[in-house]
């Protein structure tokens, strides 16, 4: 049994694991080609990222969701490409709001050339999922479009904040819904869509991918709080240190306000502060991992996981369609 894409997941059937495996290679040099560019710089900035490796999740549930369909269809794999080239667009940006400093392990874009190459380098890889997009029809154009206005909208309202009395958990869930949701969610449509798949089973998987994004999105969250390097891959309490109001922080305060316990109000004032020394950010990891506000986060994080196997009740019983609650199954349990 071969494992497939992230998580370790693993396929029990050999002929879906064989499309699978098949048409993630096809879309890594699809990737390769797209990025290229007649500048020799422009190719090494556009593939930076893409060279640095990734998770290729949003092409793995295209692969599986097409196998609602015509798996083969020509649609499939440019329609993954458009996906994740878009999603890697995206992480260029990000690192330039987030004045990040590496991305998978490797120095960011922003870090090793300017913030002025990594932006335009995003811009050029919207171009070229753009470029691909046009081919595969006005519908396809016309979904994508849809979800771009909602992770941009997403990405502006996590800048701006909650609006005055609005519920800041509730306008995070809306940030991430459209942040992340968005594009997962359109991965799935475009896998069935460009299958070929009924209707119905198109909508079925839409919603299926915006839960699971959702739910992968807050899963890192608690990872970042109750993992050690190992077990993640990256420095626990990152998000933490650089003030980031992630979920469990978001449940803290919300309890604090609610309850008025003075450890609550305590551990809010001490993130309130300067994390950037250790013993200080060390301290409020401890005490947050600790907290009932972490075990709610996780809860949560399932909450969304489990809606995203309900979303899939309805599809007949078949191998791709295993795979799809063996994603939620390891989201689930990454978040402990």
């Amino acid at each position: 049994m071969t494992v497939v894409g992230p998580f370790g997941l693993s396929v029990r059937d050999q002929a879906l694991e064989a499309d699978v495996q098949a048409g993630l290679a096809a879309v890594e040099e699809g990737l390769l080609e797209v990025t290229k560019s007649e500048v020799p710089f422009i190719t090494e900035a556009a593939q930076h990222l893409l060279r640095a490796g990734g998770k290729r999740f949003r092409p793995l549930l295209v692969m599986l969701a097409a196998q609602f369909g015509d798996p083969y269809a020509p649609g499939v794999v440019p329609s993954a490409v458009v996906v994740e080239l878009t999603h890697l667009a995206t992480l260029y940006h990000d690192d330039v709001m987030d004045e990040a400093d590496a991305r998978r392990g490797v120095p960011s874009a922003n870090t090793r050339w300017g913030n002025s190459v990594a932006v335009l380098t995003g811009d050029f890889l919207f171009a070229r999922a753009s470029h691909t997009l046009a081919d595969l029809g006005p519908e396809a154009v016309r979904v994508q479009a849809e979800a771009f206005e909602r992770l941009v909208t997403g990405q502006i309202l996590e800048t701006a904040g909650p609006r005055d009395g609005r519920d800041p958990v509730e306008h995070y869930l809306d940030v991430l819904s459209g942040k992340t949701g968005s594009l997962v969610a359109v991965a799935c449509r475009f896998g069935a869509m460009m299958s070929g798949a009924d209707e119905t089973v198109v909508d079925v998987l839409t919603q299926y991918g915006e839960r699971l994004g959702v739910a992968f999105q807050l899963a890192d969250d608690v990872l970042d709080i109750a993992s050690d390097s190992h077990e993640s891959g990256k420095t626990p309490g990152t998000d933490l240190r650089e003030g980031i109001p992630t979920l469990p922080v978001l449940r803290l305060r919300e309890r604090a306000e609610r309850l008025g316990l003075a450890e609550d109000i305590a551990l809010c004032e001490l993130l309130d502060s300067d994390l950037t020394d250790d013993d200080r950010h060390a301290e409020a990891l401890a005490r947050l991992r600790a907290h009932p506000a972490l075990e709610q986060a996780r809860r949560d994080t399932v909450r969304y996981a489990e809606e995203a196997r309900a979303a899939v009740a309805p599809l007949p019983e078949c191998d791709a369609k295993a795979a799809l609650v063996e994603l939620v199954d390891a989201v689930v349990h990454r978040a402990g």
